[in-house]
């Protein structure tokens, strides 16, 4: 019985003092970020570690634990292969796990979770596009380093012959099965994070208000886990209030136009061609979306950004109707794209693209327009298969896409498909066809187009060589194709019934190492031009992506009764306020307050403004009522 018991505690033992040793390596490995951190901070990382680790553990040594019991009645050599098995499984996962942990997070900013399995199994090739083969290469051999280190620790430690010859037949099986039984049991303890309400979870970590040590005390493994429990469980998330609240606060977060659903208030709610309010002088103009892979604020001059990057933009900026205090939703492209073509929310827990039958449910600017008379086309470099994007787009109501595998193979040099200047000059190539063929005449149904850049992603590698540093470089590369695009555009007969919608899909890689939970790493850039819009603005209500829908739907006159989430930001009615999330964060700015809320940690990360703290509740009614969205959808 002794051999049993101290062979189930050098199990349960060993995982925990891995998982706390990786701490410390992960925080050598990003040593920039952690220059200055004191020693004592160190011991604080794995210190409050500790109870992920100990939990994990748990769940790891269950199955040694039943291997311990049967031990108890027959010691073939089947159960010491079993157990050798469990262990070469359990290296290899664990590898992988903090291997890929460990190169996503500099990209990521955010500890391993359940989202980039949903990108990888999608479309793989997508998936390590942003990395070099020799990256992956590298990363591989990582993998099996790491396994192979692994197992010889647990080999050397537990599953040597001599342990297993030593561990004979007991003569009261019974008394032994029963204690090993008790035991395994006693593992719920650690696993479940104690006896308190709350169960473990990855927030209990979180001690510091430097993230970054909080995220060094995360355990990868735990994290993953965690996030796999949570993809489908909508309804039962952030839970911050009783339904009633969260119901009153979200009516007076609402557009007007999604309180009175019915035709009549939609209608009341249209505008008037001559309006003050009206951003356009043609009542159904053609409509280009053109979302920017990445961009932000920072990269134009005239938002207090970078100079001599987005040159175009800014002279644009001159010309059109700019927002200036606009925000990201989120942080990936999957998110953004339903965010701004949909004016549907992102989630910090999932992303709604990888539920087909869900995203079929939501509304969407493409299926307004269409029922409204528009023609519909996506225009995309990349792989319109990656992250289920295809199957959002097609129930959105766009009846034709053009992706990676309609150019020439020629043409598909990028990681990502085919570079910018070429998707743009499809899209005029078609536009040119268009004006030939209907004799510079316009035609009887107005166009919604969209056309989304790739090339202003990871690695930067594009054919264009204005600026030394590659990032910025990819982004003027990428600016100056819409400035070509536009230049061109003006020569032909459909630019003055046209309205143009530049807005990123999400802030990117600039700034470099801008954290997730601060203000500035969601602002971006709107701006709308085109020989349809009435004259240059500048607009400065708050607003996040979501709210496009609404505002265009309304300057088109199409009700927008149906987008919940989504509210005009050019009508006085409608609550001024921008909404964004990151896993496991949300964040809700107005000008007297700018608030972001850590779920994990249960606490503000961000407070800032006049009236602090008044956008808390506001935020988390909102978010609540995201998820009991989702849930019935």
């Amino acid at each position: 019985m002794k051999e049993r018991l101290i062979g189930f505690l050098k199990t349960y033992f060993l995982f925990v003092c891995i998982f706390a040793l990786q701490k410390p390596f992960f925080m050598l490995f990003y040593r920039p970020l952690y220059e200055g951190v004191s020693w004592t901070e160190w011991l604080g990382v794995m210190w409050h570690g500790l109870p992920l680790d100990l939990s994990l553990a748990g769940y790891l040594t269950a199955i040694p634990g039943l291997l311990f019991i049967c031990s108890a009645w027959a010691v073939p050599n089947l159960l010491r292969r079993i157990w050798c098995g469990y262990f070469i499984f359990v290296s290899v996962l664990l590898s992988i796990i903090f291997t890929v942990d460990l190169g996503l997070y500099e990209y990521w900013g955010f500890r391993l979770d359940a989202t980039p399995l949903f990108y990888f199994f999608s479309s793989p090739k997508d998936a390590v596009a942003s990395v070099s083969v020799w990256m992956v290469i590298g990363g591989i051999i990582a993998m099996v380093v790491y396994a192979a280190v692994l197992y010889g620790i647990f080999y050397i430690v537990l599953l040597r012959k001599g342990a297993f010859r030593r561990m004979k037949i007991p003569y009261r099986r019974l008394r032994v099965s029963g204690a090993l039984l008790l035991l395994t049991g006693l593992l719920f303890i650690p696993i479940r994070g104690g006896f308190t309400v709350s169960t473990m979870n990855t927030g209990k970590v979180y001690f510091s208000t430097n993230q970054r040590l909080n995220h060094a005390a995360i355990n990868p493994a735990f994290s993953l886990m965690e996030s796999l429990s949570k993809q489908k469980d909508f309804g039962s998330q952030y839970r911050f209030m009783e339904a009633d609240a969260a119901d009153r606060i979200f009516s007076g977060l609402a557009d007007p136009a999604v309180l009175k659903k019915d035709s009549a208030a939609a209608d009341a709610l249209r505008q008037a061609p001559d309006s003050l309010r009206s951003l356009f002088t043609v009542k159904h103009p053609d409509v280009l979306f053109v979302i920017m892979e990445s961009f932000s604020s920072r990269l134009m001059t005239t938002l207090g950004g970078e100079p001599d990057v987005a040159v175009q933009l800014d002279s644009l900026a001159q010309e059109g109707v700019l927002f200036t205090n606009f925000y990201a939703n989120s942080f990936r492209t999957d998110r953004g794209l339903v965010a701004v073509l949909s004016g549907y929310p992102a989630q910090p827990t999932t992303s709604i693209m990888k539920y087909p039958r869900k995203t079929q449910s939501i509304p969407a600017i493409a299926g307004s327009l269409k029922n409204a008379g528009y023609k519909t086309k996506y225009y995309y470099g990349g792989d319109a298969d990656f992250t289920n994007m295809r199957s959002y787009l097609m129930s959105s109501g766009f009846e034709d896409i053009v992706a990676d595998q309609d150019f020439p193979v020629s043409e598909r040099l990028s990681k990502w498909g085919v570079h910018d200047h070429l998707v743009f000059r499809r899209l005029l190539d078609d536009l040119k066809m268009e004006a030939a063929d209907s004799g510079l005449a316009r035609k009887d149904a107005p166009h919604f187009r969209v056309l989304q850049t790739s090339s202003s992603h990871e690695p930067f590698e594009v054919p264009y060589s204005r600026l030394e540093n590659e990032r910025l470089n990819a982004f003027a590369y990428t600016d100056s194709c819409i400035g070509d695009f536009v230049k061109q555009f003006r020569e032909l007969p459909q630019w003055k019934n046209t309205v143009i919608v530049l807005v990123p899909d999400h802030l990117g890689a600039y700034p470099e190492h801008i954290g997730n939970l601060e203000i500035d790493r969601y602002q971006i850039p709107l701006l709308m031009v085109g020989g349809a819009v009435r004259g240059p603005r500048r607009i400065d209500v708050y607003g996040s992506q979501q709210d496009i829908a609404a505002t265009l739907l309304a300057q088109l006159s199409v009700p927008h009764g149906e987008f919940t989430f989504s509210k005009d930001m050019l009508n006085p009615a409608s609550p001024h306020f921008a909404f964004f999330t990151v896993p496991d964060a949300f964040g809700f700015v107005t000008p007297d307050n700018q608030l972001i809320f850590n779920n994990e940690a249960d606490a503000i990360a961000v407070d800032e403004g006049s009236k602090k703290g008044q956008n808390l509740s506001l935020g988390q009614a909102y978010l609540q009522k995201l998820y009991d969205d989702i849930a019935k959808r």
